[in-house]
């Protein structure tokens, strides 16, 4: 059957093999985003476990830090290492007398926090669904391109149909099954694209909540620290 469907291509007209041609290249950029999201995400899910496990195992922030600077994938990692910098930067203002020292100064230099926080988890977030929009993008156009090329192919059997003056099965049978073969590329391309797209935006989703868990607890820390020692 394969080799029959190769045969079929070869003698396809121009427009035909172009459109074959750019499903096969969407085909190809989808399975290869797809495989390196698996990767990307297997990678981030450990390391975002290690990371958790040695922030909550950790004494002092400096050595939760410390163990963050180890797990570049983790978005928690991110988040905590952009808090943790705001939180230095606080605390040199507070140094040279720019903050204030009563409950409510301290109190509020958490909005800095929580807004390096929240730039922290859009940034990760945006990460982790990078090129996502390209699945999304062959699943909606890819059935549309091979309709197209179904189309063209018809045309170009009727036209065959027209200039041999006959209307036989061994006439458009070949013209017909080009085009329908097309249609069956569209949808082989459509299909795993929007598949995996939900899939994975579903993971995306997960880790924009497990950052958001780990955000309001490491904000509770540092306004618990704040009042224990105002």
């Amino acid at each position: 059957m394969s080799v029959s469907i190769f045969e079929m291509m070869a003698h396809a007209g121009l427009v035909v093999k172009l459109v074959m041609l750019t499903l096969l290249l969407f085909s190809i950029a989808s399975w290869s985003i797809v495989f390196m999201k698996h990767l990307l995400f297997k990678k981030t899910r450990n390391a975002s476990s290690d990371f958790l496990e040695a922030f909550w195992s950790s004494k002092t922030l400096n050595e939760a830090y410390d163990a963050a600077r180890q797990y570049s994938l983790s978005p928690e990692a991110a988040v905590f290492v952009s808090g943790y910098s705001e939180l230095k930067k606080i605390s040199a203002a507070r140094g040279v007398g720019q903050q204030a020292t009563t409950l409510k100064g301290q109190l509020a230099t958490t909005d800095n926090l929580k807004r390096a926080v929240r730039k922290a988890q859009i940034l990760e977030t945006d990460r982790l669904a990078r090129s996502l929009s390209f699945l999304a993008t062959t699943g909606s156009t890819t059935p549309f391109i091979g309709l197209f090329g179904t189309v063209w192919g018809i045309m170009t059997a009727f036209q065959g149909i027209g200039v041999s003056g006959s209307a036989s099965l061994a006439v458009v049978a070949p013209g017909i099954s080009e085009a329908l073969v097309v249609t069956a590329a569209g949808l082989a391309a459509a299909i795993p694209a929007v598949i995996f797209y939900n899939h994975y935006s579903g993971k995306v989703v997960e880790f924009e909540s497990s950052m958001d868990s780990f955000s309001s607890d490491f904000i509770n820390l540092i306004e618990r620290d704040i009042l224990t020692r105002t």
